[in-house]
């Protein structure tokens, strides 16, 4: 008996449908990666140019490319913290075969994909409340996430450049060095800030609106499709005519999509310096976002009222509107409390260190993990609290925290001393 040997496509090979089964191990990821990295990099610049049309072009070939699909594949069942969690299909894939199944199927198909509706599960929020989420179903998210690396390089190229949430590239600790270099020194002019956030900026976006920015974008029926798909909660289906799940693979970059123009409405005007980032015009507010999180800083009182008024009006047609629980308006001599960090300007000086919420969350999760390995040897403690550490040490490490180390020194001595 004659036994088939399947054919080993590689990744290397030109777009188009690939027969045969595919070899997940044997993929030379480096080129596919290479291949998608040189793609975006042009419809980058194509945007920047102005050349719509050769954009347009451009994002085609992308969403029709095999490294493409590949890479969305790779990314969404091997390097997501999501992999494991499935849609209201109950579909995931894990092992090589699955994934290799998953990639040739999404790349061979030549039938429009219609969406499904997304899985409602709830996540519990810092202060106590539940965060709602919308999982898509395993082809959706894969879908996506090829959509994405078509769509984010031309909006990359437009974006403001106080933004900094859910960006390649682009950290909190940017958003802090920004807010830094605006109002450090002696005699800063911007001492004034209005901080603020949207309320449930994800659940709320206006679809209309939403498809009018993004034009004529190629797979802008199948953005369509997942924003009015549905949500599954507990058994029963509820349509969705606003807003786009907290939870899939491109809803980050639809909302930096909604949100782009903000700056502009706050009245933010930039110098342009070359091989640097734009510098604020004398007389405007500086506006630093990140996500649906941001500050707006200002000159006096006065520039802050007018801004958030301006704010409101360019919200409401997005579908948008402030926290009212969130906005405040204070001067910096009294602080504000930013991604984490508490911004503050001090006998003169501006200091930004790790805020006192942070500190009480990092002590409340300390004592639970300590608590949970009551009994265990020194490896298994040392095994869970040192990837809390290092990671809390890392994100504030570039700030004042040299006391709030120490504190949480000996803090952590305490705990694993009893």
């Amino acid at each position: 008996m004659e036994i088939a040997t399947p054919v080993v496509t590689s990744a290397s090979a030109v777009n188009g449908p690939e027969d045969g089964l595919l070899d997940w191990h044997g993929t030379d990821w480096a080129t596919c990666e290479e291949n998608v990295r040189r793609l975006r990099q042009r419809i980058f610049k194509a945007t920047q140019d102005g050349d719509l049309k050769r954009v347009r072009n451009l994002q085609k070939l992308m969403l029709r490319s095999r490294s493409n699909t590949l890479i969305s594949v790779k990314r969404v069942t091997q390097q997501s913290s999501g992999r494991r969690t499935a849609g209201i299909d109950g579909e995931r894939a894990l092992t090589p075969k699955a994934r290799g199944t998953l990639a040739a199927e999404i790349h061979r198909s030549s039938k429009p994909w219609k969406a499904r509706p997304v899985k409602r599960v709830f996540i519990p929020k810092s202060n106590g409340k539940q965060r709602p989420l919308g999982i898509p179903v395993i082809r959706d998210r894969v879908l996506q996430a090829r959509v994405k690396n078509a769509l984010e390089p031309e909006w990359e190229a437009r974006f403001e450049p106080r933004s900094y949430g859910f960006r390649p590239g682009r950290s909190c600790q940017d958003a802090i060095s920004a807010i830094f270099w605006t109002v450090k020194g002696k005699n800063p002019k911007r001492l004034w800030v209005l901080d603020a956030d949207l309320s449930a900026a994800f659940d709320r976006i206006d679809h209309t609106h939403l498809m009018t920015m993004l034009g004529q974008f190629p797979a802008r029926d199948l953005i369509r499709g997942w924003l009015k798909a549905g949500v599954i909660d507990r058994g029963r289906f509820a349509p969705t005519e606003e807003g786009t799940p907290q939870g899939g693979v491109i809803s980050p970059l639809l909302l930096n999509v909604t949100l782009h123009g903000l700056e502009q409405a706050a009245g933010c005007q930039y110098t342009v310096r070359a091989g640097r980032e734009p510098g604020a015009k004398p007389g405007t507010p500086v506006l630093v976002r990140y996500a649906d999180d941001f500050v707006v800083l200002c000159h006096d009182e006065e520039q802050v009222h007018q801004v958030r008024a301006r704010l409101e009006d360019w919200l409401e047609p997005r579908g948008l509107r402030f926290n009212e629980e969130k906005p405040q308006v204070v001067h910096l001599d009294m602080g504000f409390d930013f991604l984490g960090f508490t911004v503050r300007r001090t006998g003169g000086k501006l200091i930004i260190k790790p805020s006192t919420a942070a500190c009480a969350r990092l002590r409340a999760r300390l004592r639970s993990e300590v608590r949970a390995l009551h009994g265990s040897n020194a490896e298994a403690v040392l095994r869970r609290l040192i990837p809390i550490v290092r990671g809390w040490a890392a994100y504030y490490r570039a700030v004042a925290s040299t006391t709030t180390f120490a504190s949480l020194d000996h803090y952590m001595w305490r705990l694993t001393s009893k």
